[in-house]
């Protein structure tokens, strides 16, 4: 079947253009090419379908504390509700029982619906450092063992997309074991030093988890990981602007200094505000504001959307609309290797879009 859209303002993930018209064939997109008439327009404003690659829960269900297709569909369900098309489900420092589960979960899912916008799993720890692992639970950090290691490897073959760990814990023949492992190694809750981080960036490993927080800090003597990855020129770096997870003028630094490796994520606990209080195991986070907080205090994990995260790219930061769009779309889905399959409005490309209003305050999911 053949369809066309007609758009005013096309951002299709490196660039905006304007008055174009786009061919889909089949569900992918077989043209983009100029408006020749000035028939009514379908949409103002069409980008390719956002991508979150870092999101805890959905509306109602977060996938550590119960991880099954349920939880899945729920993260994927509130995600295209609020306008992002591509998720990478999260699931934190846990047993091995649990982690495992979070594996076949994801699996069954993306099998029963291939076409859901599930790109896989992201598996946040548990091989983390204690002093910077933040609200995850104490009781389930642990030391990198090559049995488990290859475990999860194993068993994650094809679902297992990217794995947050600290360097530093690592042996280096099990950190060698790792970066060729085909999954994406980001750092992140990690006490490395700048030359360990420098080491890891060297190494192969070119992709944090979220910039700024939880891990080691920026100082003259001591620039920690924040200073290798400001240095760096080819380190994929997302980072969480909610205003809260990092104050907006830090947020203008990274901007200035890490440029087109700078992209968005939400670190969503939770979507749509509507669970206030949640607990697991000795987990717990109330809902303030925009963030969640756990009973010490920490950060437990954000409460915005991706496109309440490009509003404040746009406003608070000052990125430009055309580049805050390629953060959420382009830039995620070439931290994962996957610019292939998603993130751009090109031909071959799967017909899925975010489309918006002016005021960014309005984005819809739309698949043809």
């Amino acid at each position: 079947m053949r369809k066309s859209l007609r758009v005013r303002n096309l951002y299709d993930g490196q660039h905006h253009l304007t008055n174009q018209e786009v061919v889909i064939e089949d569900g992918k997109i077989a043209a983009v090419k100029e408006l020749t008439d000035d028939a009514p327009i379908d949409f103002e404003n069409l980008a390719p379908g956002f991508a979150d690659i870092h999101i805890n829960g959905g509306k109602a269900f977060h996938f550590t504390k119960k991880p099954d297709t349920e939880t899945v569909a729920d993260i994927a369900d509130a995600s295209r509700a609020t306008g992002t098309a591509y998720t990478l489900p999260t699931l934190i420092t846990s047993s091995r029982e649990n982690i495992l589960a979070g594996l076949e979960a994801t699996r069954q899912y993306m099998d029963q619906h291939p076409e859901s916008g599930v790109l896989g799993m992201h598996l946040e720890g548990p091989f983390i450092s204690v002093a910077k692992r933040g609200a995850h639970l104490p009781a389930y950090v642990r030391t990198p063992a090559y049995e488990e290691l290859e475990e999860i490897l194993r068993y994650g073959k094809g679902i297992l997309k990217m794995i947050t760990v600290a360097p530093e814990v690592f042996s280096p023949e099990l950190l060698e074991m790792l970066l060729a492992s085909g999954v994406r190694v980001s750092a992140g809750h990690s006490s490395a030093t700048y030359r360990e981080a420098v080491r890891f960036f060297e190494k192969g490993g070119n992709l944090i988890t979220h910039f700024y927080n939880a891990m080691s800090g920026f100082n003259h003597r001591e620039p920690g990981m924040v200073g290798a990855i400001l240095e760096s020129n080819h380190v994929h770096v997302p980072i969480i602007l909610d205003g809260v997870h990092c104050d907006f003028g830090a947020a203008r630094v990274a901007y200035k200094a890490v440029k087109d490796h700078l992209f968005l994520i939400s670190d969503a606990l939770f979507l749509s505000g509507e669970v206030t209080s949640f607990q697991w195991e000795a987990f717990d986070a109330r809902l303030e504001g925009n963030r969640y907080v756990n009973s010490e205090g920490n950060l437990a994990g954000g409460a915005i959307t991706l496109g309440e995260a490009v509003r404040n790219a746009v406003r608070e930061v000052g990125i430009p609309l055309e580049e805050a769009i390629s953060m959420v779309t382009y830039r995620p889905a070439s931290a994962l290797y996957l610019e292939d399959r998603f993130g751009k409005i090109k031909p071959g490309f799967p017909a899925v879009f975010t489309a918006f209003d002016n005021e960014l305050s309005d984005f819809q999911v739309h698949k043809f």
